[in-house]
């Protein structure tokens, strides 16, 4: 196969943990051709078809030049037998323009995953929301008032951007509500921009779990991310420490609940985020801790990844 991957500038890739770079290694060692652009690359003029300035790779296996590019050329994004779209969040107009282009693409028979419409139709904050039964409190809002109602009902509260990524944003107000008007002032810009508001965790402390789901099944092992210090975020951008370990009941329960549904939408691969027992977000745009979770346990989720496109490949071309 001839696989396109859009990423971020490969120049800023840290390969050893890239989750996109665990898969591209993967599908050249399958014999695949991997292919990469990104975003700006695309374009989409009147009676023509989707194209993009692509750069054709070969992945040395060394350390520093990690990669070099063996062909530079402009392609239909049609003509790839798949399209794996991995650029990061934020989800912002350039990022809601190119779904749309990437669902031209898929008119003309290119084969998108995660497909462009699923990307669309499930916000990494807000997707949580369809699923009641496996969330904790929690407010999606404007209202600077509906927050404060939200602190005063639960006294230690958790608020966030819709559109942050990494843990950015992030902030904590206790029962004694410590500088709640000044942190709503920050994230909902005057009523301009909605907020996530929720209930606060306990067990963040024993870390925020990175479930992958991989067409509808949950890989065996997740990865806690672990806060450290006085933080109260756990993700790995944010200084937390990854500590992968098998699925609990729980989550593997949670997991099979909701994967067949996301990925009978176009979702093959998502990551869900679980804090104790409850979901906290749904990852769909560039989930990652591939290599983390095959560094600490052998479990290869590359491999399995690849194995699911392959299948989706060829049902798709059936």
């Amino acid at each position: 196969m001839n696989i396109l991957f859009i990423i971020d500038p490969l120049a800023s890739f840290k390969i050893k943990k890239d989750t996109s770079f665990a898969m591209m290694r993967e599908a050249q060692k399958r014999g695949h051709q991997v292919t990469a652009c990104e975003v700006p690359h695309i374009q989409w003029q009147r009676g023509e078809c989707v194209k993009a300035h692509v750069q054709d790779l070969n992945l040395t296996g060394q350390a520093d030049a990690w990669y070099e590019v063996t062909a530079s050329r402009q392609a239909w994004l049609k003509d790839f037998d798949a399209i794996i779209m991995r650029k990061d969040p934020p989800f912002d107009s350039e990022y809601f323009y190119a779904t749309h282009l990437l669902s031209q693409a898929e008119r003309e028979g290119a084969k998108v995953f995660n497909k462009a419409s699923a990307l669309r139709d499930h916000p990494e904050k807000l997707a949580i929301m369809e699923f009641p039964e496996f969330i904790g409190p929690t407010l999606v809002t404007r209202s600077a008032e509906a927050i404060k109602a939200f602190h005063a009902e639960h006294k230690d509260i958790i608020l966030k951007p819709l559109d942050g990524m990494g843990g950015t944003g992030i902030f904590r107000v206790g029962a004694d509500g410590m500088n709640l008007g000044s942190i709503i002032e920050t994230l909902n810009l005057d009523g301009a921009q909605s907020v996530m508001v929720q209930k606060f965790l306990p067990a963040i402390a024993q870390g925020d779990k990175r479930v992958l789901i991989i067409d509808g099944k949950p890989v065996p092992f997740c990865l806690a991310r672990i806060p450290q210090g006085g933080e109260v975020r756990g993700n790995l951008a944010a200084g937390g420490k990854g500590v992968a370990q098998p699925l609990t009941d729980n989550d593997r329960a949670v997991a099979q609940a909701i994967g067949p549904i996301l990925a009978a939408r176009g979702l093959l691969l998502i990551g869900l985020d679980i804090i104790g027992t409850s979901v906290t977000e749904i990852n769909v745009t560039s989930p990652t801790c591939f290599q983390e979770i095959f560094d600490q346990t052998g479990c290869d989720v590359a491999s399995i990844f690849i194995d699911a496109l392959e299948t989706a490949v060829e049902q798709n071309g059936s």
